[in-house]
């Protein structure tokens, strides 16, 4: 009997440390807020792609993207917003015009850390593919080569702004599927994508 005692207070002890351990955890897992959320639509200017090796550049005069935020408090940051559709207007007096289409739609916004001081929340953007076409070029930039976009940018959002940033550093995106292009591209390249998007109507995202 003594023996069986001493088995079950190892047993209770085991677990008020597994849900020490499990309370600890949930208490370290960031929530979030935001507002109002639902329907937004997002403009930029100049938005950059580039092959960082050979440093070639596809510069878009703008680019649109409209989507959806959650709304409320207490929310997740992995998958906070999805971005339903993304366009570039790149134009140039080559013939054909050269093309940038985003592939593996909706993307997904995700948060993952909150500067109180400047009221900047940063994460990612990912299941993101863009395919680029031109006269006797065409690539993808993508996070592998097959054929599930799976490419990850850097962001971030300025509550003082209303700004969604995505950051040329920080993500994974390379060159696949090279045709062409002249040695512009190359299969395998580091490639990065930047611009910064006014959101409307503007958000207010915090994390406490």
């Amino acid at each position: 009997m003594l023996m069986r005692i001493a088995g079950l207070a190892l047993a209770g002890a085991a677990l008020a440390m597994s849900s020490g351990a499990l309370s600890s955890a949930a208490a370290t897992t960031k929530t979030w807020t935001v507002r109002p959320g639902g329907a937004i639509t997002a403009t930029a200017g100049k938005t950059t792609l580039a092959d960082t090796a050979t440093g070639s550049e596809l510069t878009c005069n703008s680019a649109r993207m409209s989507g959806t935020l959650r709304h409320g408090a207490g929310l997740h940051g992995t998958g906070i917003g999805s971005i339903a559709t993304a366009t570039f207007h790149c134009p140039s007096p080559i013939v054909p015009p050269l093309k940038l289409t985003a592939r593996g739609l909706p993307w997904q916004l995700n948060l993952v850390s909150y500067d109180t001081g400047t009221g900047v929340g940063r994460g990612t953007i990912s299941h993101l593919e863009l395919m680029f076409t031109g006269p006797s070029c065409s690539a993808a930039a993508n996070g592998t080569s097959g054929t599930t976009a799976d490419g990850v940018v850097a962001a971030s959002y300025a509550n003082t702004t209303g700004k969604l940033t995505i950051h040329a550093a920080g993500g994974n995106l390379h060159w696949f599927h090279v045709s062409g292009c002249a040695g512009l591209l190359e299969d395998g390249d580091a490639a990065t994508l930047s611009a910064a998007y006014a959101l409307s109507p503007p958000q207010m995202i915090t994390s406490p």
